[in-house]
């Protein structure tokens, strides 16, 4: 937190509880609320505060966490949100919903404003550290998958600051996930160069919608974990990543609304990961 020492943070610790209740209240009533830092002075360092205040709370409730999502790692989209640096937040195992075998439609109905991002995600085997370059980050991940993240907005018409969208959940709503492709220790080499080099093909009731590349993802999935880890290491009060979690590492392409009755699909160029194929209800 910046300036006023110790008082401020005590003097900012019943906002953040606040704050938080107003951000589940919302979540919970699917009304929108007005941006956070319309009505209060957040700073980043704050506004993951507020963002931990709402993971305590849903914790205290049932709720697992079992990842990470980074958002805003796709700088082609930086100037569309306004927002200019990456944001992480939780998974949850009430948000993640295997597609494998899935029968019937995706609902939106809990979501306020979604939007869907096709991404990769990574599933950790060990624990990667601070430090580490993206080759000894590889040999931390255990599978890869494709998937889709639904986000969502509680804020009206996606109008915000990096702020409001940290303490708002990483504007997290739902983490639909394709097949896990187990990766052998062999095949690390091949895959970090794919994985940096793939092209995603994503389409809206068979109609082209928009490519997206690897690079865009801050060079490329591996190099997103890789600010993910150095993110939280810079950050005492984070927790680090551990064996086990999974990381969805930002979108590929451009975020689109998305309505229910629509069926939305991907393909994979240079990366052997079936494309999404998901009606939404």
């Amino acid at each position: 937190m910046t300036g006023g020492g110790g008082h401020g943070y005590a003097a900012f610790m019943p906002n953040a509880a606040r704050l938080a209740d107003d951000i589940l209240s919302a979540l919970s009533s699917r009304q929108q609320i007005a941006p956070l830092t319309s009505m209060a002075a957040l700073d980043v360092a704050q506004a993951y505060r507020v963002s931990r205040a709402v993971t305590a709370r849903r914790v205290a409730q049932g709720e697992v966490v079992v990842g990470r999502k980074i958002g805003f790692t796709n700088r082609t989209i930086w100037d569309e949100y306004g927002v200019h640096q990456p944001i992480y937040g939780p998974v949850y195992d009430t948000t993640l919903r295997e597609v494998e075998g899935m029968i019937g439609g995706v609902s939106l109905a809990a979501l306020i404003e979604p939007r869907i991002e096709p991404e990769i995600v990574l599933g950790l085997s060990a624990a990667p550290e601070a430090g580490m370059d993206v080759a000894a980050l590889m040999d931390c991940i255990g599978w890869v998958a494709h998937g889709f993240e639904i986000v969502q907005s509680l804020f009206p018409g996606w109008v915000f600051r990096v702020e409001d969208c940290i303490a708002a959940f990483g504007l997290h709503g739902a983490l639909l996930l394709g097949p896990r492709r187990l990766i052998g220790a062999d095949e690390r080499a091949d895959w970090l160069a794919r994985l940096s080099g793939f092209d995603l093909h994503l389409a809206c009731d068979g109609r082209d919608v928009d490519v997206g590349h690897a690079a865009n993802v801050l060079d490329g999935p591996v190099h997103a974990l890789r600010h993910l880890v150095e993110t939280l290491a810079a950050d005492a009060d984070a927790s680090p990543l551990r064996a086990g979690e999974m990381i969805t590492t930002g979108t590929v392409t451009r975020a689109f609304p998305v309505q229910p009755g629509e069926r939305w699909t991907t393909r994979l160029v240079g990366l052997d990961l079936p494309g999404m194929d998901v009606t939404f209800a």
